[in-house]
């Protein structure tokens, strides 16, 4: 095991025609020695499976799922993802063409059964019609079931090919041999309607499925749609070249026209121009890019042109990271699915052995129509009961949430984090980068007796850290020359030290000063408060014997961080603010936004303890943050936001990353949420209630009291509703606003 490698891939799963072939994949995958835990989503058709590549591989898995009777696309190459377009585009084309030629023979069938049965022939003209449309139209119920029969195993179209199998077989029989009911007083009945009539409605059912859950994954669809095929590279010898996307390499120069899509990530080297980044960030509002701009893959060019140095490529794009976070969200479980698996695996042989009871039943209480009402009873029952409807309940409003999120610039990891997040009622802020801009600047700087002739010290100092504050600095003294510095130290939430010249040099906040016994010249000190009373933020720079000077930095609060604190109160839920800086700023800058708790002056581990002792309160919290300083806090919460221009660690430690970093998102995914499971619990309701009603009255319970027997053709009609209603009602989250 010490060469073993865990890792995370997501497959498509194709084959799968309905939830209990899901669970018939995820336990092919779960029994293979290596896979940690695999997961499959029917809506989605995808598995994500966490396994060790050092016991199977992914050739190993296809191989068991093909054992399974289904398929598994494991090659990850640039044309996997048309593989599974054109897969899917076959799928639907098939059931089109199945379902146009099954209504067009059911039509004369329904005519025939319904009015025209006593005209001569009929019984053989039905058999005629009805051959055609179960055992060609038809025959991938029947091919399935025989698989499924030969594994021990039943799924949803083993209900299908019994119950028209039986309705088909009765009334061949009853062609073949009427004597054999007409020496015993009965009048012989053919069913090849209802059997032709349900193949033809379940496969329209499917069909209006297969369409709507390809409106579910419409904005993967988008976003992989925003990677061209070809780019123009500039190339050693300085001449323009066209070459396919998979070709690109870090550090190659690419030409960006008018109108065209950015391939890659990368830094902007020559010209400047406007991009659309709306499908990344949710903002409409395009993005001005000159040189030294960051321009990412999957923004759109507007008018002009420019030339930008790749950085990143192919799997470690943003748009790539972006694409794979929301397929895994997509085909991730919520804890609700884990019960409604369960009752998908018992589904079809509990429904089965009901159907077979049902018949049992009939016989021994009515003996004269019994054997006709039972075998009706049968069918019905196999036809009406509907797994997939259960199946596709909480899938299908996951993946339109997340994808929803992915929109508006909110990605989410997995349907936990979108449970999680309608239980919020806490938020912690990070004040840097997430209420603010994250912008520091120097506004001004007092030194002592008026002697900068230290600020080459103070900024060479200061670029050895990596706190905004110290940018800040750096960027203020940018003409400034550079002293080599020895013995550099950071301590995190305080302050910073390194040697020069023979000296110590210390910068920090006043607390910094006062904890290394570094006086603070009063001509300084009050200056420091007077900035501090406005909000900004103070660095003092000093030597072993006195401060030299302070600096006033300031960092704007975001247009949009009121409004969005705001919104989070008006829905109920307290905000807190915790930041670094000193009591003054905190209290500053919390009264101008609207923000009636908050922790000044405190440390990355604070924040993860703060969150600690809200959630040993019973709170439920949300912390939002973009630094290393957030991870642990990110980590410690119920729900960890990152703001995404932030650092990748706390990226990795968040449940939810806000791609513009625009606060307004938090309250947007919070209610994304709140609609989200309450879809779900919608679909599960009607899914449940559906079969709990639908099979008993099906079996024949309200014949005793009104005399009432359901049709088997409107068993199956009310079975693909059942089906397409629970998918259409999740596609209304596109609607939100």
């Amino acid at each position: 095991m010490a060469n073993s490698k865990i890792i995370k891939q997501t497959f498509p799963a194709l084959n799968m025609g309905c939830a209990g072939c899901a669970v018939n994949v995820e336990k092919a995958l779960n029994k293979q020695k290596g896979v940690l835990h695999a997961a499959v989503n029917y809506a989605a058709a995808m598995a994500t499976v966490e396994f060790d590549s050092s016991l199977v591989s992914p050739e190993s898995l296809r191989k068991a799922v093909q054992d399974a009777g289904y398929d598994l696309l494991t090659d990850s190459g640039d044309d996997s993802d048309d593989e599974v377009e054109r897969a899917h585009e076959a799928k639907y084309k098939k059931l089109k063409f199945r379902t146009f030629w099954a209504i067009i023979l059911s039509i004369p069938l329904f005519v025939i059964g319904m009015t025209f049965m006593k005209m001569p022939y009929a019984g053989e003209i039905s058999w005629l019609l009805a051959t055609p449309v179960v055992f060609w139209l038809g025959r991938d119920f029947f091919a399935d079931a025989w698989k499924q029969l030969r594994r021990r195993s039943a799924n949803m179209n083993t209900l299908v090919a019994l119950s028209t199998g039986i309705a088909y077989l009765f009334s061949v029989f009853n062609i073949l041999f009427p004597q054999f009911w007409y020496s015993r007083g009965i009048q012989p009945h053919v069913y090849f309607e209802a059997a032709s009539i349900i193949i033809a409605f379940i496969l329209l059912g499917r069909l209006l499925e297969e369409k709507a859950k390809g409106n579910t994954s419409s904005v993967i669809k988008k976003l992989i749609g925003l990677q061209p095929k070809t780019v123009t590279i500039v190339n050693k010898v300085g001449v323009q070249e066209e070459i396919a996307i998979g070709r690109i390499e870090v550090n190659n120069i690419l030409l960006v026209k008018p109108g065209e899509k950015i391939a890659v990530d990368g830094l902007v080297t020559e010209g400047s121009s406007y991009v659309d980044e709306s499908m990344l960030t949710g903002e409409p509002v395009a993005v001005l890019k000159e040189k030294d701009n960051k321009v990412f893959a999957g923004a759109i060019n507007q008018k002009g042109s420019f030339y930008f140095r790749a950085e990143k490529v192919g799997a470690d794009t943003v748009l790539a990271q972006i694409i794979k976070t929301v397929q895994e969200a997509q085909g991730s479980k919520a804890p609700v699915q884990k019960l409604v698996d369960k009752i998908a695996g018992v589904f079809v042989p509990t429904i089965i052995g009901i159907a077979v009871l049902s018949f049992i039943l009939w016989l021994a209480l009515d003996s004269g129509t019994g054997f006709i009402h039972g075998l009706l009873a049968l069918v019905t029952v196999l036809v009406i009961a509907c797994p997939c409807a259960l199946g596709l309940a909480t899938p299908t409003a996951i993946m339109v949430g997340v994808g929803k999120g992915a929109e508006r610039g909110i990605l989410i990891k997995d349907a936990e984090s979108l449970e999680i997040a309608k239980k919020v009622n806490c938020v912690a802020l990070d004040k840097t980068g997430t209420i603010t801009e994250g912008k520091p600047a120097v506004t001004d700087i007092l030194w002592l007796n008026g002697d900068d002739s230290k600020k080459e010290l103070f900024s060479s100092l200061e670029k050895h850290s990596e706190h905004p504050l110290a940018e800040a600095v750096v960027r203020y003294f940018e003409n400034a020359g550079s002293v080599s510095i020895q013995h550099f130290e950071s301590i995190t939430g305080k302050g910073i030290k390194g040697a020069a010249n023979g000296e110590t040099w210390f910068s920090g906040s006043m607390k910094w000063m006062n904890e290394n016994n570094i006086p603070i010249a009063g001509s300084l000190e009050s200056q420091a408060k007077e900035w501090m009373k406005s909000a900004n933020s103070v660095i003092c720079f000093a030597d072993e014997k006195q401060a030299l000077a302070v600096a006033a930095i300031t960092d704007k609060i975001k247009e949009t961080s009121p409004e969005a604190i705001r919104r989070l109160q008006a829905s109920g839920i307290e905000v807190y603010m915790l930041t670094g800086d000193d009591e003054t700023t905190a209290r500053e800058i919390a009264a101008n936004t609207g923000i009636p708790h908050y922790r000044a002056e405190i440390l990355p581990h604070e924040k993860a303890l703060f969150i600690k002792q809200l959630q040993e309160s019973g709170k439920t919290a949300a912390m939002v943050g973009d630094g290393i300083n957030d991870s642990a806090a990110l980590a410690q919460a119920d729900l960890g936001i990152a703001m995404g221009k932030g650092s990748d660690i706390a990226i990795a430690a968040a449940k939810m990353t806000i791609i513009s970093s625009d606060l307004t998102k938090i309250p947007e995914a919070i209610r994304l949420s709140v609609l989200t499971i309450r879809t779900v619990r919608q679909n599960l309701f009607w899914a449940f209630i559906y079969n709990l009603i639908a099979v008993p009255v099906a079996a024949g319970i309200l014949y005793p009291v009104n005399g009432f027997l359901l049709n088997p053709m409107i068993a199956g009609a009310a079975m693909a509703l059942s089906s397409v209603s629970v998918v259409l009602n999740s596609l209304r989250l596109r609607t939100m606003r």
